[in-house]
């Protein structure tokens, strides 16, 4: 049995949990205080609730954040710090050149191990491949419903309420996505990470009140030739912004944990 600490208690860390493969358990789950009863509910006592991974006094198998980019600026040195093996979903974190750089020194130092997730987008190895032999153009365009977008920076760019047609409301680079947009653009921070960079890489986000999906779609040129990909997915119905293939991206590294 593989043991994992969950980093988060909101709506993705419920599908994990929904979907956990067997031969994984929950050890842990670093939550705020107030959720800590319903955790113990939850798990009948057998999964310990933290304020911080510092508190755990074994070596979880892998530790999985499903919380926010905030999170992995507050838990993510100290997870590498001890030479466990972190999984990110909130990839945008990285987006902060100074946190992604001192991850990359605790990892070197510590053997501590980073794994950024696919979350709601695929074809990352493609990508990641294309880089190995010059990547010239990356674009990533997301298209959202209105309730997808409320609670973000996009309602001081557009009103949410009105709007009657597809639109779109940020042109920018992945950099720049990740800090207005962190519960909105983690799929640009993937892209990015996986091809030509955070600051090279073109980002359109969009407002669509006819759609109640969200798509993601990327284009890439280089020496390889072309890539274009788009995926569809549906958003979490306990949360518009998150998409059920992010949290099924971590549902499969729980899953390829049995594998090693």
């Amino acid at each position: 049995m593989k043991k994992i600490m969950l980093i988060g208690y909101g709506a993705m860390a419920q599908e994990v949990i929904a979907h956990l493969p067997q031969g994984i358990s929950i050890g842990w789950i670093v939550a705020r205080a107030g959720h800590h009863p319903s955790i113990l509910a939850q798990f009948n006592q057998q999964t310990e609730p933290l304020l911080s991974p510092a508190d755990c006094r074994e070596r979880p198998d892998l530790v999985l954040e499903c919380a926010s980019q905030q999170a992995v600026a507050q838990f993510a040195a100290m997870v590498l710090q001890r030479g466990w093996t972190l999984a990110v979903i909130s990839t945008g974190a990285l987006a902060d050149a100074q946190l992604e750089q001192h991850l990359i020194t605790l990892r070197q130092q510590t053997g501590g191990r980073l794994r950024l997730l696919a979350g709601a987008v695929a074809g990352m190895d493609g990508l990641a491949s294309a880089r190995e032999g010059g990547l010239e153009q990356v674009v990533y365009q997301s298209r959202k419903s209105p309730a997808s977008w409320r609670g973000s920076h996009a309602e001081k760019l557009v009103n949410l309420a009105q709007v009657s047609e597809a639109r779109v409301f940020f042109h920018g680079s992945a950099r720049e996505a990740a800090r207005l947009f962190p519960a909105n653009a983690n799929v640009a921070a993937t892209i990015a990470l996986a091809g030509i960079g955070m600051d090279e890489t073109e980002v359109q986000l969009m407002v669509d009140p006819a759609t109640t999906r969200n798509t993601h779609r990327l284009y890439a040129r280089g020496r390889f030739g072309e890539m274009q990909l788009e995926l569809s997915g549906f958003p979490l119905g306990t949360n518009p912004k998150t998409s059920t293939l992010a949290a099924l991206s971590a549902v499969q590294a729980c899953r390829q944990l049995l594998e090693e």
